[in-house]
């Protein structure tokens, strides 16, 4: 039976990573699959993850009809087993209602991967939409930390080294230092606080533990 799988976590979990291996197993056994992302760090039409490893994708925008994408490569022959879709957080909720039906009514496995909230611990829409149909929600497993070296649990976005609460959800950005817009993954405690690694340091003048 055909599923619909979210996986999520916070940045620098290894969602990307996972999208890829999960994509190579399928399509090394025969299954015909497409692979899909939006808003990638590393530009449009690509999936890549943090640990190096990129291939082609098909960029999501507001406009794009999975179901019809679908329908149309199948008309043409093409075999559509699966769909690896990376970065769901940033899909509509009638985007993942697409998915869903795919599942159901074409049999194509979906597996998506996503964070579930934002810089100010809010829902993406489309995340809460993918945890109210998914069949399974899988948290993964590789921890992401906070400076402190705790479990981190919440993404920050850093504007010039400042934390910040308030803006569009959607702003690209990286966990990478140097980048305009900055993001951070800290536990609870420490993104309640607005204290990333950079303030912490500033108090102390040396590196963190658990305050």
């Amino acid at each position: 039976m055909a599923e619909l799988v979210f996986f999520s976590g916070t940045m620098d979990c290894g969602k990307s990573t996972l999208a890829l291996q999960l994509d190579h197993n399928h399509a090394a056994r025969g299954r015909g699959g497409v692979v899909f992302t939006r808003d990638d760090r590393a530009g449009a039409d690509v999936l890549s993850s943090r640990l190096g490893l990129r291939r082609a994708a098909t960029e999501v925008d507001d406009a794009t009809d999975f179901w019809d994408v679908v329908v149309r490569l199948r008309t043409r022959g093409e075999r559509v087993d699966y769909l690896v879709c990376d970065e769901a957080q940033f899909y509509s909720p009638h985007q993942v209602e697409q998915l869903a039906a795919l599942v159901d009514e074409m049999g194509v496995d979906v597996f998506a991967f996503g964070i579930t909230s934002d810089f100010r611990t809010r829902l993406f829409p489309g995340s809460a939409r993918l945890i109210e149909l998914a069949d399974r929600v899988e948290v993964l497993q590789v921890m992401s930390l906070c400076w402190c070296g705790s479990r981190a649990t919440h993404n920050a976005r850093t504007v010039a080294g400042a934390m910040v609460v308030e803006g569009e959800q959607v702003v690209v950005g990286d966990t990478a230092a140097g980048a305009d817009v900055e993001y951070e993954v800290l536990c609870r405690r420490h993104h309640m606080r607005r204290m990333t690694s950079q303030v912490a340091r500033a108090v102390s003048g040396e590196p963190q533990t658990l305050l």
